[in-house]
């Protein structure tokens, strides 16, 4: 799951938005991190866990083609967004635009976020990125922006055809797949180590 995706169970599960995206950011042991973040971070963890585990996401990565397999993962990731925006209004009460600008507010609003969330939240705002998922051309415009940033580009060679190609493989799969995930990230809310609770 990416940004949105998280930033939503977060919201699901009645957890901090800005803390369970900060779970993208933070390394190392939870009980070193911010008392008001480790809640968040946990529940970032499982959820990636059971992604990355699932045998749905499993048979979704068999279907990208070979030379996007080290890819395919970040790319389901950004895809499970898409679909998530897209059909935002079956899996909230809120707009998109609505609930963007209180995930923006809260981002804004954390102390102690890891400093790459810091350096990046001002662009995540302007640039209204939970909003642009909704469209194939936001899609493509985040897989194209993951593929700069990362150490060898060329993994991501044909990944926005491959991607739209597997249009409805990947739709199919989140349809099937996320709700058993906000099932899953309540759960695990009840089921926090004690030690990662914040209590005021």
């Amino acid at each position: 799951m990416n940004f949105l995706a998280h930033l939503h169970l977060a919201d699901n599960s009645n957890t901090s938005l800005a803390a369970n995206l900060a779970g993208d950011f933070a390394k190392g042991n939870i009980a070193d991190l911010p008392k008001h973040l480790q809640q968040g971070i946990w529940l970032h963890r499982q959820i990636d866990q059971l992604t990355d585990s699932h045998e749905i996401t499993k048979e979704l990565l068999a279907k990208f083609p070979v030379s996007l397999r080290r890819a395919a993962p970040i790319l389901i990731d950004l895809a499970f967004d898409h679909m998530l925006a897209k059909y935002w209004d079956e899996y909230h009460s809120a707009s998109l635009k609505a609930f963007s600008t209180i995930a923006y507010d809260a981002i804004d609003a954390c102390e102690q976020l890891p400093e790459r969330l810091q350096l990046i939240a001002p662009k995540i705002r302007s640039e209204n990125w939970l909003l642009a998922y909704r469209d194939r051309n936001g899609l493509n415009k985040a897989i194209e922006s993951v593929a700069k940033r990362v150490s060898k580009p060329e993994i991501f060679n044909g990944a926005t055809k491959a991607v739209s190609d597997l249009d409805i493989e990947i739709e199919i799969a989140f349809r099937t797949f996320y709700p058993q995930l906000m099932a899953y990230s309540r759960i695990w809310t009840r089921q926090t180590p004690s030690e990662y609770l914040h209590l005021d």
